[in-house]
């Protein structure tokens, strides 16, 4: 059942669906789909946003945010734990910005701002490699190289060997976005935190996005599992990012539904947001133009932008119907972030599927999700570019 605050007392103001060219009646379909999910225990519950450059159209919760050890509605207003949406949202639009602003290249090899990095072969493996997952690092190294605190954790990241040839195959990799993340502290001389609040999120007044939720916020976070017999509330799931005090460039992001849906008008307006320029629109271009990288069998390929998914194995939480420029990501928890230039559309699927159990299950239901807002919208996407998978 749908539930929680209506989305003007969330702060969120919605267009009316129809004067934003969408279909509203196709919207019903939306509810039976989410509450049998539910019912079948593949998430307690979620937070669903769609809209267009101009602004939000849909905001609905619906379930419970937990379960356990009691019952407590979902709100349009809860906080989320993002796990990998964390890459493109914080790390590698840092790095973009940095680029932007001349701080780096992306053609860099990344031991020219990390030095110790070239060890073992990666002497050559440049920023462009590390966010489009081609670098050929492994996916994660053993838990055991972060017990010993962050700068050990990197000193054991420094000291790894390559897993394929610079550029052979895509794998994606953790690793490839914790050393991106110390590569933005190392430039621009603050955490990765710091650097986000104040130079992303402050500017495009996403007030409950960041790192380490403080006590307000933790009051409406959604838990996820346990660690050592306590539910996990506002400390990150990962237990990487946990290791490295919750700061990372793979994981540890915490966030709303609007505030996600501030991001994504953002990128689909050429980088503004209500008067406020953020990113240049050629940096926007850059950031999610796609690049063709060698699957993992002969012959096949995956797409991926400089920091999103495009088309890959992961794609299963992208809709149908959207067009071929579209670009999204999901992350571990139960999060998922799709964008549409095509079609001007952005779709938001927030949940922790992973309370209480760790068994539950979501990307199919959040790409069907994009599926009936992409129908709503009822117009054609452009033909493919050549270029575009």
């Amino acid at each position: 059942m749908a539930t929680g605050l209506g989305a003007q007392e969330s702060g969120a103001l919605l267009l009316d669906p129809a004067s934003a060219g969408f279909d509203p009646r196709v919207f019903d379909d939306i509810a039976p789909r989410v509450e049998r999910a539910i019912a079948d225990r593949q998430l307690p519950g979620c937070v669903i946003a769609c809209g267009r450059s101009g602004g939000l159209v849909y905001l609905q919760a619906f379930g419970n945010r937990a379960v356990e050890p009691d019952r407590v509605p979902m709100t349009v207003d809860t906080v989320f734990d993002l796990a990998s949406l964390t890459k493109p949202i914080a790390t590698a639009t840092s790095i973009h910005l940095l680029a932007e602003r001349g701080r780096l290249a992306l053609t860099d090899p990344v031991a020219r701002h990390l030095p110790g990095f070239e060890q073992r072969g990666k002497h050559d493996l440049t920023v462009l490699d590390l966010l489009t997952h081609r670098s050929g690092l492994l996916a994660d190294n053993a838990l055991a190289d972060y017990q010993h605190g962050p700068e050990e954790s990197l000193r054991r990241i420094c000291a790894l060997g390559l897993k394929a040839p610079r550029g052979s195959r895509f794998i994606y990799s953790d690793v490839n976005y914790i050393v991106l993340g110390e590569v933005v502290q190392r430039v621009a001389g603050e955490s990765l935190a710091e650097f986000t609040r104040r130079e992303l999120f402050e500017p495009l007044q996403m007030a409950t996005t960041g790192y380490r939720p403080g006590p307000e916020l933790r009051t409406r976070t959604a838990p996820t599992t346990r660690r050592e017999g306590k539910w996990i509330v506002g400390d990150v799931h990962d237990p990487r990012a946990h290791l490295l005090d919750g700061v990372a460039g793979h994981a540890g992001l915490f966030s709303t539904a609007s505030d996600l849906a501030r991001f994504a008008r953002c990128l689909l307006s050429g980088g503004s947001l209500e008067g406020r320029q953020l990113l240049r629109p050629e940096t926007v271009a850059t950031l999610t133009a796609g690049h063709a990288i060698p699957g993992a069998t002969p012959g096949s390929s995956v797409w991926r932008t400089a920091g999103w998914d495009r088309q890959s194995g992961y794609s299963i939480n992208r809709g149908v119907g959207f067009g071929p420029r579209a670009f999204g990501h999901g992350g571990f928890t139960g999060t998922v972030l799709w964008i549409d230039p095509d079609r001007d559309l952005f779709c938001v699927f927030l949940s922790n599927r992973v309370h209480p159990d760790g068994k539950g299950s979501v990307n199919r239901l959040a790409g069907e999700l994009g599926t009936i807002f992409a129908r709503a919208l009822g117009e054609r996407p452009p033909a493919p570019d050549p270029s575009s998978p």
